[in-house]
């Protein structure tokens, strides 16, 4: 190995091809047939049922499940489909373990609550696979057109709503491909075999929405173009800033946000070019951290190591992706945070973290007890942040430094509504997102007074 005097201990191509192969297949093997409707018929039906009142897009899980245990696994996925137009991609990354599933009855007597994620990605995929295209029926062109800035899921759950309403949807998105988060900043092995544009592709076939990929706000078009041009505006940007460690040397090379690391992964052809090093260490304590951290030992990394401000209860990511990264030999240390880059040349060769601790007040304060670990490559996901320039001073009311919006997802802007990680109070998940989507377009149909 190379001695970090020398250099950083970096390289492409730290495992055998079949490792890749390996590593990055699907995280939860799809149930069979046969499983699902084994795992169907666990559940209650209960009336009421409070796993529906946990999901965020209120999908009907009993009666999804029911339609399961009696063979009909497209009306199950129709059901789904109905409440939810992301079922499949919200079946595979939403934290159902703290959702749906702990609001399970069986998870109250037994400790194990039916495996909803599970089953809503059996109906889901057998209708993507059977059936590639949306089963919605578009009511009549009402001549209206809608603008979305974002083609995220929360931008791609407005547009379908807004489309089976009969108005005409354009989507405008920065990158190449739509989908957002879910095309480029996910696992790889949650979302194997292109499925996110597979997605895409199935939410698109509706009809009466037009994609304009590779356009800027703030670049292209200004909000204010968008207002002349349509009828109604609605803002699904996600956040784009990345928050830094405000940290001495935090420009040298090997510090890295884990946010553009993992798009890079997720556009990849071969993972083999991917540069990973040898020992690694994720500064944030939520999914992306997790995310990150699995990924870079699943590429070959042999230490890495997630070091978080606070406890583990504290943590954004679930105790199932904590566990998740443990069982992946991924090193968590609570209750530390980075204090000083340390390198040479430009580049990073040592992280020094120091203990935390609660103050009187509440608030974190040091310990003075420091620990310094020798590192190829920093990683940092500490959050990201709304960045309100490319709205060029038309922006809306901001609140904590998201966009402020009523219960409708209507902004302070007349004609604009938002939704998605850009809003404030968002909880940052894509279920979430879904829901803002489909709320604020049945909020913009109402404006139209049709």
């Amino acid at each position: 190995m190379t001695d970090v005097a020398s250099g950083p201990d970096i390289a492409c191509g730290r495992l055998p091809a079949e490792a890749y192969l390996d590593n990055f297949t699907d995280l939860h093997p799809p149930l069979d047939a046969h499983e699902a409707v084994v795992e169907a018929d666990r559940c209650y039906f209960c009336f009421d049922a409070p796993c529906t009142q946990a999901c965020p897009t209120s999908i009907d899980i009993p009666l999804f499940i029911r339609q399961i245990s009696t063979g009909n696994d497209t009306g199950s996925a129709k059901t789904i489909f109905a409440s939810n137009i992301l079922g499949g991609m919200c079946a595979r990354v939403c934290p159902t373990e703290t959702l749906c599933e702990e609001a399970c009855v069986r998870m109250e007597a037994e400790g194990k609550p039916v495996k909803i994620g599970l089953l809503q990605r059996h109906a889901t995929d057998h209708f993507l696979e059977t059936r590639p295209k949306s089963f919605a029926t578009r009511a009549p062109e009402t001549g209206k057109t809608v603008a979305i800035v974002g083609g995220g899921p929360a931008g791609l759950s407005c547009a379908h709503r807004l489309a089976e309403l009969g108005h005409a949807v354009t989507i405008y998105d920065a990158k190449e491909k739509l989908g957002g988060l879910n095309e480029y900043g996910i696992a790889a092995y949650k979302t194997v075999d292109g499925f996110a544009q597979a997605e895409v592709d199935f939410i698109l076939s509706v009809g009466g929405i037009t994609v304009e990929a590779g356009k800027a706000l703030g670049r292209d078009f200004t909000l204010a173009d968008l207002k002349v041009k349509h009828d109604a505006v609605f803002l699904a940007m996600g956040l784009a800033g990345v928050n830094a460690l405000r940290l001495e040397g935090e420009e040298m090379e090997g510090v890295l946000d884990a946010v553009d690391y993992i798009a890079r992964l997720r556009q990849a052809d071969d993972l083999a070019t991917l540069p990973v090093g040898r020992r690694v260490v994720v500064i944030g304590g939520g999914m992306t951290a997790i995310d990150i951290a699995v990924q870079m030992k699943r590429l070959g990394a042999e230490d890495v190591t997630i070091a978080y401000r606070r406890g583990a209860g504290e943590m954004k990511a679930s105790p199932y992706e904590q566990e998740l990264a443990l069982t992946n030999g991924v090193v968590i240390r609570h209750w530390m945070r980075p204090a000083a880059l340390i390198g040479a040349h430009g580049r990073v060769s040592s992280i020094v973290l120091e203990g935390t601790r609660p103050g009187d007040d509440g608030r974190l304060e040091g310990t003075g007890e420091t620990l310094r670990l020798e590192v190829d490559q920093v990683f940092k996901a500490i959050g990201q942040t709304f960045l309100d320039a490319p709205l060029l001073g038309a922006v809306p009311k901001l609140e904590g430094g998201r966009i402020e919006v009523d219960e409708d997802g209507r902004t302070s802007v007349d004609g604009v509504w938002a939704g998605g990680d850009c809003v404030a109070g968002g909880e940052d998940l894509t279920v979430a997102a879904v829901a803002d989507g489909k709320r604020a377009a049945d909020a913009i149909h109402r404006s139209f007074g049709l």
